[in-house]
């Protein structure tokens, strides 16, 4: 480090260094006296003093962004660099700064141009201590303290500011007056995320030099005001997306000649299928105005616009049904776009190949969502510029034409799914040299795939998804040498996958993901696909493969999702499956046998386990509280027995529970009460979304990543089934993230139900109905604020139903039927006032009007149980205890509807026909002999 004097640049970000700033060693001795660049960024300076040596006096920039330096900030030692022009204090912990000179806060460096405070803790007192920075052309104070109102006269001493960033703080108001001296040399101000009043925008128009205006998500309200701002005439970028703005644009916006890019997406304004407003602004490029709403207006307008665009994007804008669905008119005067979204705007008629013919050097073109019919036209002439075509989510019919691949020689990326085409796949796309990702899924094509279109070196993500191909794809994946995801399911591919000659194949080091679900392979689960080393995810569900689950399985270290359900399997479940790092495992729906094994011991990063609908028995293993990651357990239909677990009230992960229809037995443990049910992100599998960046020159590809339209790069979903609201639900996506529920219904559950279960204020589904449960419905169910779902039914619990309850503003079912509960039912006001009488119904003491039945006549409930004899044709009784009461009480009834049956064959057939419909209600088994019953209601 002695003969550095020739250094200009030196790094030495992220090296952990530590100490104090103040100990730098005398630039001299290092010989760094050429030195213009030094980079600390990254390290773990901690003090709040900030010096260097004479010897660093040509430094001119100095980046000291994140490490610890913090409070208030000595900055005295920068007076020795004298040149210093850019200084990044960013990413730190700085509350002021502190001077020694003239006994006050200033930082004095008389050349600085560009100074970086982005997210420390500075409030509106830091420009005071500014103020001798008059050389200073950019300041960017974003993510920091900035609350209230800032005063545009504090900032009158930077004579020469040209940037201002002060987004991400807690703006109200800016107050601009008439006259400053910094109101000619601002040409950026960006102002994003504040919460601003619109009346900013009367008096912003003093700023006469801004270039660029943004007012991304700052609160604004109402419509844009007529005067101030349309007063910027030299404006070239505006930007107020994401308000709540609205009605139409004011007649004033034609005098922003100058504006290049308009941002106006995600408010509420009313705009003119003709643009009439944009008409006259001749130097426009970019129109961004998603999710506004476009409407008629006089048919007498029929001026062309001046402006020739780069960027149109128009997604989610037409929101009413009565409006035309006609593409815009103004569109067929522009020959010069490189970027098109006009997507989900029930915009009707053939596809407008027009908008490719007339534009040359057209990029993108996205009409995903819309009303397009008939076959799919094609322009006459190539365009060698289209990289990107969705056509996805239309009424396309007909075949996909066979040279569908001529006019787009360098298509990289081609959404053609949820349309109505039919036939073959194109042979052509197979020689598409740059063709990355193909979706066709969710049509009508049938036949083979073109073999050259798995193996083709350029694809990577291939979705042939629920059509009706069919054939042999094996060994051809084998050889898929490029592709990364493949998705094949949904169709009627067929063939014994462990027949397959592996020897004779190289494994694609590529593959990462295989979706064959829903299709008719057949056999044995292939043991070679243990060798898919890099394979990260696997669904095989819905298929025809039998026999056990291969050990080689356990060789997929990188694999994070697992389905093989709803097949034939049998056996136990691979104890080696403990050494995996995996996340989601989905085995539902087979015929798997024996306890819940070892194979999931200590697997700290499994988020979801579904054995539902198999053949397992024993109790739930001590060892589920290891699983520390765990957020979805579904063991629903099996034959478990034993008590529920309280290692479950240790998982903080948790929030879906499933442990219905088994044998449980013993109390329903009251530390359930604890868990938090977080909200779980990890529920769901991560596809990345990509934008499109457009290439090229000039504004197209300064925009790069234009519009709000996203391509995944990835289809597998993780979804979840669960009972609630009376029915067997999918979950996935963002809505399983939210997803709370415990279910412990058709088990032997007994006891109270325990009143710390009120503590899950986060649940939406709660039930424990058909057990053996006895004493009171908790009052702390009030505080279950979220729950939606709520099924109690089926027990044998008493007293009455609190009227707290009538405080669940989100209770959508609720059921209480046949216990043994008494008085009168809560007020039916809010969301009681939706519940009808199947809600109720078999509590013989229970009265209120939604039962028929006046509180004023109802009698003392007896000690022992009964049942109403009033019951309706369709009731049921649901434990075995609460029978046995019933045959010892009513013998005598019990001999009476004995007669009528053998006497009146109607009510026999009712009898046998109610047995049959409940069949299948609740499953119950006893050291392999398994008992289905319910007890039915009279049939007179």
């Amino acid at each position: 480090m002695r003969n550095l004097s020739s250094l200009k640049t030196l790094r030495l970000s992220g090296n952990e260094l530590k100490g104090r700033l103040d100990h730098i060693q005398d630039g001299t001795q290092w010989r760094l006296t050429n030195l213009e660049e030094l980079d600390l960024s990254g390290n773990l300076f901690r003090n709040n003093t900030i010096s260097f040596p004479q010897g660093l006096s040509s430094l001119k920039s100095l980046t000291l962004y994140n490490n610890h330096l913090q409070g208030s900030l000595d900055t005295k030692g920068l007076s020795n660099l004298t040149n210093l022009k850019k200084l990044d204090l960013s990413g730190n912990q700085i509350e002021s700064f502190q001077s020694f000179k003239d006994g006050g806060r200033k930082l004095e460096l008389t050349h600085l141009e560009e100074l970086n405070l982005d997210g420390n803790l500075f409030n509106t007192s830091v420009f005071a201590s500014l103020n001798k920075l008059s050389n200073l052309k950019s300041l960017s104070i974003r993510f920091n303290q900035l609350k209230g109102s800032i005063d545009m006269k504090d900032l009158e001493a930077f004579i020469n500011l040209r940037e201002l960033y002060m987004s991400y703080n807690e703006l109200k108001d800016l107050v601009i007056h008439q006259e400053l001296n910094v109101s000619s040399n601002v040409e950026e101000l960006y102002l994003d995320h504040s919460t601003l009043n619109t009346n900013i925008l009367q008096g912003i128009g003093v700023l006469s030099s801004l270039k660029t205006l943004s007012l991304y998500d700052c609160g604004l309200i109402g419509p844009l005001p007529n005067h101030g701002w349309c007063d910027l005439r030299n404006l070239e970028v505006l930007d107020v997306s994401g308000n709540a703005l609205e009605g139409m644009l004011p007649h004033c916006f034609s005098n922003l000649t100058s504006l290049r890019e308009l941002y106006i997406s995600g408010n509420h304004f009313q705009i003119p299928l003709s643009f009439a407003p944009f008409a006259n602004l001749s130097n426009l490029k970019a129109l961004l105005s998603n999710e506004n709403k476009m409407v008629t207006e006089p048919s007498f307008y029929t001026s062309i616009p001046k402006f020739q665009l780069e960027v149109i994007s128009l997604p989610k804008c037409i929101t009413s049904q009565q409006l035309s669905c006609k593409l815009p008119t103004f569109l067929y005067y522009q020959y010069d776009l490189r970027y098109v979204d006009l997507s989900h705007n029930n915009f009707s008629g053939t596809v407008p190949t027009w908008l490719l013919e007339n534009n040359t050097k057209l990029e993108y073109l996205i009409l995903k969502g819309n009303s397009f019919t008939g076959p799919l036209s094609l322009p006459s002439a190539p365009n060698s510029k289209v990289s990107l075509i969705d056509i996805s989510q239309n009424k396309l019919q007909g075949q996909i034409p066979t040279n569908v691949c001529s006019p787009f020689p360098h298509l990289s990326h081609l959404f053609l799914s949820k349309n109505a085409f039919e036939g073959d796949i194109p042979p052509c796309l197979s020689g598409m040299k740059d063709l990355s990702i193909l979706d066709l899924s969710n049509n009508q094509l049938s036949g083979r795939v073109p073999e050259e279109l798995i193996t083709k070196n350029s694809l990577t993500i291939l979705r042939l998804s629920n059509n009706n191909l069919s054939g042999h794809v094996l060994p051809v994946i084998l050889n898929a040498n490029g592709l990364s995801k493949l998705y094949l399911d949904g169709n009627n591919f067929s063939g014994e996958m462990a027949n397959v000659d592996v020897s004779i194949s190289e494994f694609p080091t590529s593959l990462r993901e295989i979706n064959l679900r829903n299709n008719k392979f057949y056999g044995n689960l292939p043991r070679w696909m243990g060798n898919v080393s890099f394979l990260e995810r696997l669904a095989l569900s819905q298929n025809g493969f039998e026999g056990s689950i291969p050990m080689e399985f356990c060789n997929l270290n990188r694999l994070e999702f697992l389905d093989l359900s709803e097949n034939n399997l049998f056996g136990s479940i691979p104890s080696c499956f403990n050494t995996l790092n995996i996340k989601h495992v989905h085995l539902h729906g087979s015929r798997l046998s024996g306890p819940l094994p070892i194979a999931f011991y200590n697997i700290s990063s499994l988020v979801t386990l579904d054995l539902r609908g198999n053949n397992l028995t024993g109790s739930i293993p001590k060892w589920i509280g290891a699983l520390s990651s765990l957020s979805v357990l579904l063991l629903k239909d099996n034959h478990f027995h034993g008590e529920v677990p309280v290692q479950l009230c240790k998982l903080d992960s948790l929030n879906i529970i499933d442990l219905s229809q088994n044998m449980f037995s013993g109390i329903i443990p009251s530390c359930l009460g604890n868990l938090t049910l977080p909200t779980q992100e990890s529920k769901i599998l991560t596809n990345f979304e990509t934008r499109p960046r457009l290439t090229g020159d000039g504004l197209a590809k300064t925009l790069g990543a234009p519009g709000n339209y996203y391509y995944p790069e990835g289809y597998l979903e993780e979804v979840i089934e669960f009972t609630t609201k009376s029915g067997f639900l999918s979950y996935e996506g963002n809505i399983l993230t939210y997803m709370t529920g415990i279910d412990l219904s058709c088990n032997n559950l007994t006891g109270h139900i325990p009143p710390e279960l009120g503590n899950l204020s986060e649940i939406y589904s709660l039930n424990l109905s058909h057990n053996k449960l006895t004493g009171v419905i908790p009052s702390s169910f009030a505080k279950l604020h979220q729950i939606e779902s709520l099924d109690l039914s089926y027990n044998n619990l008493s007293g009455e139903i609190p009227n707290q309850l009538v405080e669940l503003n989100s209770l959508e079912v609720f059921s209480v039927a046949y216990n043994n509960l008494s008085g009168s039912i809560p007020e039916p006001k809010a969301q009681f006032g939706t519940f009808i009488e199947n809600s109720y119904e078999g509590n013989l003491f229970l009265c209120g009007a939604i039962l028929h039945k006046s509180c004023s006549k109802t009698d003392s409930p007896t000690t022992i149980s009964t049942v109403s004899e009033d019951i309706g044709e369709d009731g049921l009784i649901g434990t075995y205890d609460f029978c046995v009461s019933f045959l010892v009480s009513y013998v005598v009834v019990l001999l009476t509807i004995f007669v009528v049956l053998y006497i009146n064959p109607y009510c026999r057939r009712v009898w046998f026909s109610l047995i049959g419909k409940c069949i299948t209600t609740c499953r119950y088994s006893n050291v392999g002999n398994f008992l289905t019953y319910h007890i039915f209601k009279q049939c007179v």
